[in-house]
């Protein structure tokens, strides 16, 4: 769990973070549990305070790309600017591992730039870290082979988790990627004859 005592923009203002837990609701959810869909009223902002949470764009034709994680510590910035201009969710967030989260509602959220300089440098940072996770995921997509982002992406998981037995379905990494499970099934095939990673059922762990 992280204290938000923790976050490096909050240590200077101990009223801030009472203002936070007193006006948040605090929930807990289950990994794979849907927490913002496409197309919903932004209400309130999420901040992961335990577990982690995936960030997902869907096209019309079904189709899903992971674009960032959330972590303990961390909040939404789509969730942020969405709300911010009555705009609804451009973004689906599910639960990547169990997650307890504070959920701040949106005029708070407003209120709090004004009153407190280290909620906005907090923002800040994080529209900084999102923008260049999606410039790396730009990156990946149009100069990247498939398998070397599959590898990437394993290798993302690992270190959320801080374990090298990544438990996932091959179905979950090709809706993540972009692909199509075939191709991520016969790309994991490859990767373990090269001695990258091993499979098992519902279960990869990398070597």
């Amino acid at each position: 769990m992280t204290n938000l005592n923790e976050i490096t923009e909050f240590k200077t203002s101990p009223e801030l973070i009472e203002k936070l837990y007193e006006h948040s609701i605090l929930k807990n959810y289950h990994a794979g549990e849907v927490i913002l869909n496409e197309n919903a009223n932004i209400r309130s902002i999420p901040i992961v305070t335990k577990g982690s949470v995936k960030v997902i764009r869907t096209e019309e034709d079904g189709r899903e790309i992971l674009l960032y994680y959330i972590k303990a510590g961390e909040s939404c910035i789509m969730s942020f600017l969405g709300g911010i201009h009555q705009e609804t969710s451009k973004v689906k967030a599910e639960v990547e591992e169990d997650a307890e989260i504070l959920f701040l509602p949106m005029n708070k959220v407003t209120l709090f730039i004004k009153e407190y300089p280290q909620w906005l440098d907090y923002i800040f940072r994080l529209y900084h870290k999102r923008f260049e996770e999606l410039l790396i995921i730009i990156n990946e997509i149009a100069f990247k082979k498939v398998d070397e982002r599959l590898l990437s992406l394993l290798e993302k998981k690992a270190d959320l988790t801080k374990s090298k037995t990544i438990l996932v379905t091959h179905e979950q990494l090709a809706n993540e990627l972009g692909t199509a499970r075939v191709v991520v099934s016969r790309l994991l095939k490859q990767l373990e004859e090269n001695k990258q990673l091993q499979l098992g059922r519902n279960k990869i762990i990398l070597l």
